[in-house]
């Protein structure tokens, strides 16, 4: 009955186990073949305010970010907020040819002594919007009786 107490300094980190991701994550299944949904995407990027920061072609990976320099928080080492987009196209499941996952993140840059430091946020609501538009434009299946010619 003496070594009760030792079991306490485990709840601390029992607690931690159990948080929420920062990142929220779409998904999208489709009958379009990979290669027209990942071309898409680099063509739709640009157009709803986001950058392509990098892009895999065999792996078909995306990456795309935009830069908020109209937040403002009341920190003085506070920058910005920079939306993420993670794009990733593979094979799909039950059916569909491809799948499209698309990760959103929110980062606050600051300045710091050390130089830029990015702190993960909850996604904010542009890049939570901007993803699931990009689902909807890029991960539906293309109607061919629709398709002129």
């Amino acid at each position: 009955m003496s070594n009760w107490y030792r079991f306490f300094w485990v709840l601390p980190l029992l607690g931690g186990c159990g948080a929420r991701s920062m990142n929220a994550t779409y998904d999208a299944n489709t009958a379009s073949p990979a290669p027209d949904v990942f071309q898409c995407l680099r063509e739709r990027i640009p157009k709803v305010g986001f950058t392509q920061t990098s892009y895999d072609l065999d792996a078909q990976r995306l990456t795309a970010q935009r830069y908020d320099d109209k937040a403002r928080r009341p920190d003085v080492q506070f920058r910005r907020l920079v939306d993420r987009l993670e794009f990733d196209v593979g094979p799909g499941s039950e059916g569909a040819v491809t799948k499209l996952t698309v990760t959103a993140k929110t980062y606050a840059e600051l300045t710091t002594q050390r130089g830029p430091t990015e702190q993960q946020e909850k996604p904010s609501r542009t890049v939570t919007e901007t993803a699931q538009t990009l689902i909807d434009q890029c991960g539906t299946p293309v109607d061919s009786t629709k398709v002129p010619g």
